[in-house]
């Protein structure tokens, strides 16, 4: 086991941020740690680093309490935070070996390894770049680099893609798969779902400080009310049809997902292809793409932790 959370406990005054909160971490994994703004995420990540004295429970880190002393433990921890912290006096190459040195002593080591780090974000034509002559995606990369490049076992990711673009995202995303399948065990937090379904062996949803769900996307699915989805791309069809749409057995609600494609979801059971088709006949609506699936991760979130705006 990576990181064991028991019945821990966080209150700021008469707020509590982790109530009774469990979560379990298995070595090797990727696992996906999700919840709403406020949720208790940043509190829970802080705990478990030892930054934040916590009321009640227990936290192991690779079976041993972590202590503000235990340095053992800490060196085999990476953290890559979500605001990019970076020194902007020092070049690429001196802000990874900064951070690397926090952890390995030995000049040579470092070089080797801050070395390997620049490779593995493929930063070689950037080292010795200072921080502001770098695009947002750079600065990621070398946000990443300085807090993985001691090869650490354990990995906290705090939203490593905001503010980027696709080509940079991808790569990032690639970038943490390489990681995990060279044996680092991944907690990687981030508001896009598509990211944590995409990547993730395991996925927590967190909400109100306390775990609300844990598994894979299969086992989460299993979870939710949510029946079949229908998703249909359908031309020419008016609003008013799209009320009389909403009539169908056991449709919960329909949402325009693209010009002329919509999205419909079921409260139970499935096989409602059939009596959407035969609306569609009865109509002499045309169509195409018509194809059903499981409720995707998003809509786990939002059936899980409710649709309700969440202050910043």
């Amino acid at each position: 086991m990576a990181v064991e959370v028991k019945q821990l406990v966080k209150r700021y005054g008469k707020l509590v941020a982790l109530d009774h909160f469990n979560l379990s971490v298995y070595k090797g994994e990727i696992l996906g740690l999700l919840g709403p703004n406020g949720c208790g995420k940043t509190t829970l990540i802080n705990s478990i680093l030892g930054l934040l004295t916590y009321d009640k429970g227990e936290i192991d880190v690779f079976g041993e309490e972590l202590k503000p002393d235990t340095y053992k433990i800490k060196q085999r921890i990476g953290v890559v935070p979500q605001d990019v912290a970076l020194f902007e006096e020092l070049t690429v190459f001196e802000n990874i070996d900064f951070f690397c040195g926090l952890y390995i002593e030995d000049k040579a080591e470092r070089r080797r390894l801050v070395n390997e780090a620049i490779k593995f974000v493929e930063l070689d034509k950037y080292s010795k770049f200072i921080p502001k002559k770098l695009s947002g995606g750079l600065k990621r990369r070398l946000n990443i680099a300085c807090g993985i490049a001691h090869q650490p076992d354990l990995i906290f990711m705090d939203e490593p893609t905001v503010a980027v673009d696709a080509q940079s995202r991808n790569f990032i995303l690639e970038g943490i798969k390489r990681l995990n399948e060279n044996g680092s065990t991944i907690v990687y937090t981030t508001h896009y779902l598509d990211e944590a379904e995409q990547i993730s062996d395991r996925v927590v949803i967190m909400d109100s400080g306390q775990n609300i769900a844990d598994g894979t996307l299969e086992q989460l699915q299993q979870k939710v009310n949510q029946g079949e989805i229908i998703n249909i791309e359908l031309f020419d069809i008016s609003p008013e049809l799209i009320e009389e749409m909403r009539e169908l057995p056991n449709l919960n609600t329909i949402e325009k997902t693209g010009k002329n494609k919509w999205r419909l979801v079921f409260d139970e059971g499935n096989n409602h292809v059939v009596q959407l088709v035969k609306f569609i006949e009865e109509h002499e609506l045309s169509y195409t793409q018509l194809y059903s699936q499981m409720p995707d991760l998003n809509s786990i979130f939002l059936e899980l932790t409710g649709k309700e705006l969440r202050d910043q």
